[in-house]
């Protein structure tokens, strides 16, 4: 345990000692971190508690907190490991649990609302929400997931509502979502201090914690300050061996920051050893563009579709989904009919930017020129919005619009794929 640490403590200073040309992520680091990968205790004690309640449940009559606390289990096991059958499970778990109390308990609608928003089902989470109101309790946890949900859904009044009710909490839940409104609304630095005031509030909670240091390491590498992306990353896998979203973070700092395109290439295989969720998959795929390697690039491209492709993981994976199929795989189709389905889940600026890059994609420029006026235009995108944008003005040949919004998406070139920021990098 001594030696893991003193590696993992070796790698915060391989992090902050970069200056110049000097890489961010070392070798040794990575070399260090996957010939002595242990799973952590936060996994190991999870573990311990899924099987405790597994057998309380098949020990004991039906109940409802063996069954809970199992669910809960689960859960966070998905959050660990991504394997979408966990998540599923609890979901079912707790559904058999609501329909026999008929809805009537806040307990299983708070858990639905969560689970349904983790997969990405957030008109199913705004009905929990709505039953939550009705029944009247637990006001304040009812606001924050309230807050989740319209954030989602794109209702972007209600969240600033909510937020202006709850500022008097100033707790985790309250910095948490105000740090996401203030990234939405574009204030990027604010939302790091708000992030920052997170991680402090979760005290020993390592769960809360975790996530509010790898939300804030990914805000840096949104800003494009990597050295400092790679320092909290760095410190979330010190909490935790496991967190393979930081792991995956400091393979993408290899990638796109230090071109070591082989030391991203095996973190990712690594990834893709002990985590079943499919993103280090489109990771890969990512590290054979930059190598202009279109024979892996589609192999990876489709070992991603196969996964994501299964019905258990519905709309969660659109998003790149819809990048691929515009992209590598060449089937425009499909994508927009992905765009379609998405803003029928969710009709936000981002969707509806996905809609208008598949319909230009698909021959329909005009339709899409009118869609971008009427639905997208003015409203805060992200850099891979940016840049679909920016490619359709191009197409149609306004070359004024398509270089503000290459200009825009370049702020943001980290969050996009490498032949996305070489264009950019060509179009300064």
């Amino acid at each position: 345990m001594i030696k893991i640490l003193y590696i993992l403590l070796s790698a915060v200073i391989f992090c902050s000692c970069s200056q110049g040309n000097k890489p961010i992520v070392q070798q040794a680091f990575a070399d260090s971190l996957i010939a002595h990968y242990k799973p952590s205790s936060i996994v190991t004690s999870n573990e311990e508690e899924l099987i405790f309640w597994k057998k309380r449940i098949d020990s004991h009559p039906h109940g409802f907190t063996n069954e809970s606390k199992y669910a809960g289990m689960l859960s966070k096991r998905f959050h660990n490991f991504g394997d979408i059958h966990d998540i599923v499970a609890a979901d079912s778990t707790i559904c058999i649990i609501n329909e026999e109390l008929k809805g009537n308990d806040m307990g299983p609608n708070i858990s639905l609302a969560s689970y349904s928003i983790t997969r990405h089902k957030f008109n199913e989470a705004y009905e929990y929400v709505k039953q939550l109101k009705k029944l009247g309790g637990q006001k304040y946890a009812v606001s924050l997931l309230s807050f989740d949900v319209d954030f989602e859904l794109g209702n972007y009044y209600s969240p600033a509502t909510v937020l202006k009710s709850i500022e008097h909490n100033q707790d985790y839940g309250y910095y948490f979502r105000l740090s996401k409104y203030q990234h939405l609304k574009g204030d990027l630095d604010e939302a790091i201090v708000s992030m920052k005031k997170a991680t402090e509030l979760a005290e020993s909670n390592s769960g809360l914690k975790l996530a509010a240091m790898s939300n804030t390491a990914d805000l840096y590498i949104h800003k494009g300050d990597l050295n400092k992306a790679c320092k909290l990353y760095v410190d979330c896998i010190r909490l935790n061996s496991s967190d393979f979203h930081s792991i995956i973070g400091i393979g993408w700092i290899a990638l796109v920051k230090d071109n070591k395109d082989s030391l991203a290439e095996r973190i990712y295989q690594f990834v893709s050893k002990h985590s079943k969720a499919p993103d280090a998959w489109f990771k890969l795929y990512q590290v054979a563009q930059s190598r202009s390697d279109s024979i892996n690039e589609v192999i990876y491209a489709n070992q991603f579709v196969q996964q994501v492709s299964d019905t258990l993981y519905g709309g969660m994976y659109n998003k790149y989904l819809i990048e691929l199929y515009t992209g590598i795989l060449h089937n425009p189709a499909k994508a927009i009919t992905l765009a379609k389905e998405e803003l029928n889940n969710r009709a936000t600026p981002q969707t509806q930017a996905w809609y208008v890059w598949t319909m230009f994609c698909n021959n329909q420029p005009q339709e899409a020129y009118n869609y971008y006026h009427h639905a997208v235009s003015g409203k805060p995108l992200e850099g891979l919005e940016l840049y679909y944008m920016g490619k359709m003005m191009q197409g149609l040949n306004k070359g004024y619009n398509a270089q503000e919004f290459f200009k825009a998406a370049y702020k943001n070139r980290y969050d996009l794929s490498p032949a996305m920021r070489k264009e950019l990098e060509k179009n300064k």
